[in-house]
């Protein structure tokens, strides 16, 4: 086992990479005072006071806001821009807490640091990214409590260091021209190229060193980059950069794996009235009242390393041709470790020796949910689970852009970018104490951290057992779960431009891709089959203690120590990864996949090939005297699909579907400047996003036709993919105004509409096992319904349907200014601030013929978020302070175990960074991220009072101190 670890390998080597380089964004930020000037001279508006703007001589920060807001301005479309020294000056460890500093943008963090986006209210799955051109995904893995792997269409933005890139643009209006699939927004990140940069030769490096003030850890982060033109007129030019760092970090805090009603339906079948306290047990024991299905306290131990490389070559053979070859590879590898001290009785029914075995002797219920209990015959569980996880990403493109003539231009590019993540060692081992008096929970004075009594000694090894495949219910367990997620996109592109007249252009183009989406898992045909400790082996042999835990957190009797497996221990005596059958009773460790009811519907392949070509026209003139642009046109675009996966007919059945629609998709913007500075804007658009493959946080297939079926109790459930699934469909109105009222000024109002004509969402409905063999008779035929199943038995069923959808409408607030009008010292402050709001109104439905509904908000909606940024900076001095407010939102709905909905608290995030210039080219640096500690907290509820803490864990504050230089 340990020699599968790879990332802690790896880490030497990768180090000797590096003299000790960090902070890429020094060195992008070299080119950002020079290059936003130059940048902005070259394509500043004709107008004088615009002109004034643009000519104002400023640095760093100030520069590359100075640069964003000249993007911004000059385009016809609504969009927001972050430039290089803004990226890289920002306090962020990824790229996703970089764009949530744009406008409408939120983020949701895995581990403490930002993985995916929200944009407008849309999430992940709604926002398509492109990187260097062309569309691309990235996908990691991530705790239960996130999601887990992405297995679906989202973008995981931390596989990437922020200093890889020079700008992030975020497209809120759709063009023609622009790639169809967002309902959100387009993301595009663009690396550095050597022709961005004007002096030649351009290096620069940085160190920093970080600390966590709960791991107490300290870990490098370095970067590096070089470019250079070459030739006698610098016709060519080679740029190369390297970001790497490291992380180690703990995660501590309650989880309950959600709430569940006591007795009745979703269930695990009530308490045990013989032996309860009568009073105590007719309160707990109703199901009104939700109970906590796995109370626990834990820790998670992160270590991750990330390495990011970018490569760029550039010809220019002849002044109306450019050549470009763009690579970027990074690879994100961690490990994790969670170690869990929980109840299992409350989440396991009779037939696993769970709940109905449990006697209450005292009960408290406060709005509907059991806040106190103490209890008898409680199964207690140390879990310990370790991970191994590596991402690698890699792509190449080729792009080529020609003047034909002095009217008539053309782009054209190939690109292919792949994303590869393993998660090839997942292995979860238990140890038990079954039948324990006297365990209590208590959330009355914490609802989020309670004190919990366990009854006995956590600490001693002989308070614990290793029960082997001879002993009653609930037995230990060893889980070995390998899985992975392999995505790759081809797309070819080609652009056409045309001035018609000195006003306007004419474009079309045509643009090809394919992505595939391959996901593989693999498990034990039975993890709760373990072998028996040989003679003259005990606990104390297979296990260690863990100490420390909660500083700050818990609280009363909840123990700070515990006895937890000793996974290495366990491999090592059992050869658990030899992949094979033992030959001991309970040690068959045979993987299996497509067999294997557990792992089958993680087997499952994705193919779509995307066909488009768009007409648009660009104007750029005059309209009552006064400066008008904009573009309207048209896209069409052809999809077809094919999706391959295994039902559980006949151990495995191979089972394939396909599907093709077309969209057209017209557009159109407008940008009228009806008196000097000031910029109204109108877009409307037809939109669509392709459907989610899957939902891993929920637990539901959506676009493989395959079948699922688990009636050996004892959770009976059962899915059904919809290869059939109509893409999400809208009609987008945006209105904006921009008032640049001062140099490097804006205040910004924008109004969004989006009808949501289509959606898909998740229907999830207790149906009993005949019911179901009426709706699909051979997936679910009575000849599976055997054991302690009936054709009574109550199994969910969960699928995926296209329902009408309903309006989402927000609006955006803007204010950016530096306070030059000041005296003294306080002429060098700025600020920048932005507010959101966001409302929809979503009609769920809530049985599986979609007869009644609920109406609530959008799934990953946060109705109110903003950002905040007060800096200074002088000639020497730069300092900078940043707060992130986002507010609560949903994340299923219909939640399970029969919760209403599943959702996340709201988050404040504050950062702050600063630099002093001891020379031209040396600056030290220091960052402080999460200075509030903010914990990631999710709940369960009914959607009305109840808000039962499933999540609430916290990962401490982060600190950076080091140098950059530049030459």
């Amino acid at each position: 086992m340990l020699q599968a670890i790879r990332p802690g390998m790896t880490r030497a080597l990768r180090r000797s990479l590096f003299v000790g380089a960090s902070g890429l964004a020094v060195a992008l930020s070299l080119g950002v005072g020079a290059a936003a000037a130059q940048t902005a001279a070259q394509s500043a508006p004709q107008q004088d006071e615009a002109t004034e703007i643009d000519e104002v001589v400023v640095t760093g920060f100030r520069a590359s806001l100075n640069a964003s807001l000249d993007a911004k301005r000059r385009d016809a479309n609504v969009i927001d821009v972050i430039t290089a020294e803004d990226i890289g000056d920002f306090p962020d460890l990824n790229l996703a807490e970089s764009i949530q500093r744009v406008p409408g943008v939120a983020i949701d963090r895995d581990a403490g640091e930002g993985r995916s986006i929200t944009v407008r209210g849309l999430g992940s799955d709604f926002t398509r990214t492109r990187i260097n051109g062309m569309e691309a995904q990235a996908t990691a893995g991530g705790t239960d409590s996130s999601g887990g792997a992405n297995r679906g269409r989202g973008f995981d933005f931390n596989v990437f260091a922020s200093e890889l890139f020079n700008s992030i643009t975020v497209r809120k209006t759709a063009a023609a021209e622009t790639e169809e699939g967002s309902l959100g927004a387009t993301v595009d990140l663009q690396a550095s190229r050597p022709f961005d940069y004007k002096d030649g030769f351009t290096g620069a490096f940085s160190a920093q060193g970080g600390w966590n003030d709960l791991s107490e850890q300290y870990n490098p982060r370095m970067a590096l980059l070089l470019s250079n033109t070459f030739g006698a007129n610098d016709e060519f030019g080679a740029l190369i950069s390297v970001a790497y760092s490291e992380r180690d970090l703990l995660e501590e805090g309650f989880s309950s794996v959600r709430w569940a009603p006591a007795v009745g339906t979703n269930s695990s079948g009530g308490f045990a009235s013989a032996g309860s306290n009568a009073t105590a047990f007719a309160l707990a024991n109703q199901n009104s009242v939700f109970i906590p299905r796995l109370p626990r306290y834990g820790r998670l131990t992160h270590e991750q390393e990330r390495l990011g490389i970018t490569g760029a070559l550039q010809w220019r053979p002849a002044t109306s041709t450019v050549l470009s070859l763009d690579v970027l590879y990074s690879s994100l590898d961690a490990t994790r470790q969670e170690d869990f001290l929980q109840a299992l009785s409350f989440s396991r029914n009779a037939a696993a020796g769970g709940q109905p075995q449990v006697t209450v002797q005292d009960a408290v219920v406060q709005d509907n949910m059991l806040v106190y209990g103490l209890f008898n015959n409680v199964d207690i569980r140390s879990e310990s689970r370790f991970d191994v996880l590596s991402t690698d990403y890699l792509q190449v493109s080729l792009t080529a852009e020609h003047d034909f003539s002095d009217r008539l231009r053309g782009r054209f590019y190939y690109g292919r970018a792949e994303s590869n993540f393993e998660n090839p060692i997942q292995t979860t081992v238990t140890l038990d104490r079954n039948n324990t008096q006297g365990y209590s929970f208590d959330f009355r004075g914490d609802s989020n951290a309670p004190v919990i009594n366990y009854g006995f000694d956590v600490t001693n090894p002989a308070n614990w057992e290793w029960r082997a495949s001879t002993a009653a219910v609930p037995r230990s367990e060893i889980r070995i779960r390998p899985n992975g997620v392999d995505t790759l996109f081809d797309s070819a592109q080609a652009d056409f431009e045309y001035d018609a007249t000195d006003w306007l252009t004419v474009k079309a183009g045509v643009n090809w891709k394919t992505y595939s989406s391959e996901s593989y898992e693999f498990r034990r045909a039975d993890e709760t089959v373990v072998p028996v400790l040989p003679a003259g082996t005990t606990v104390a042999d297979i296990s260690n203690l863990l100490t420390g835990f909660g500083g700050g957190l818990i609280s009363g009797s909840t123990p700070s120590n515990w006895v937890r497996p000793d996974l290495n221990a366990i491999a090592s005596l059992f050869n658990i990864y030899c992949n094979c059958n033992t030959g001991v009773p309970g040690g068959d460790f045979t993987l299996t996949s497509i067999t294997n009811g557990n792992a089958r519907g993680g087997n499952r392949i994705i193919e779509e090939e995307d066909l488009a070509f768009y007409l648009q026209a660009d104007w750029d003139t005059d309209l009552f005297g006064r400066p008008f642009r904009g573009n309207v046109g048209v896209r069409q675009v052809n999809t077809q699909l094919n999706a391959t996966g295994y039902s559980s007919t006949g151990g495995g059945t191979l089972v394939t579907g396909e599907n093709e629609y077309d969209n057209t998709l017209p557009s159109l913007n407008i940008s009228y400047e009806p008196v000097d500075d000031l910029i109204v804007r109108f877009g409307v658009a037809s939109v669509m996003a392709r459907p989610q493959i899957g939902n891993t946080l929920a637990g539901t297939n959506y676009l493989v036709p395959t079948t699922s079926l688990a009636a050996s109790g004892p959770n009976y459930t059962a899915s059904i993919g919809n290869v059939k699934l109509q893409p999400f469909e809208a009609t987008t109105y945006d209105f904006s105004v921009e008032w640049y009222f001062a140099p490097e000024s804006l205040l910004s109002f924008a109004y969004f509409y989006k009808d949501i004509d289509t959606y898909i969402q998740i229907v999830r409905q207790d149906l009993a096992y005949s019911d179901l063999t009426a709706l699909n008779p051979s997936a679910f035929a009575p000849g599976f319904c055997t054991g302690t199943c009936s054709p009574s038995t109550i199994f969910q069923l969960t699928a995926a349907v296209n329902t009408e959808g309903g309006p989402l409408k927000g609006f955006e607030v803007s204010y950016q200014q530096p306070f030059t009008f000041l005296p003294g010292p306080l002429q060098n402050l700025g600020v920048q601030l932005n507010y959101t709001h966001v409302e929809s109104e979503i009609d769920y439905c809530s049985n599986a013929l979609c007869t009644t509904f609920v109406t609530a908000d959008l799934i990953n909606l946060s109705p109110e978020s903003w950002n905040a940024t007060l800096y200074y900076e002088d000639d020497r001095f730069s300092a900078r302070v940043s707060g992130a407010f986002r507010d609560g939102y949903i994340q299923n709905v219909p939640g399970r175990n029969g919760n209403s909905i599943e959702g996340k608290m709201e988050t404040f995030n504050l950062d702050a960074s600063a630099s002093y210039n001891l020379t031209d080219d040396l600056e030290l640096t220091l960052e402080a991220l999460n200075l509030t500690d903010e914990e990631n907290h999710q709940f369960v509820g009914d959607g009305a009072d109840r808000q039962s803490t499933s999540v609430y864990h916290h990962t401490g504050r982060q600190f950076y101190l080091g140098a950059r230089y530049r030459f």
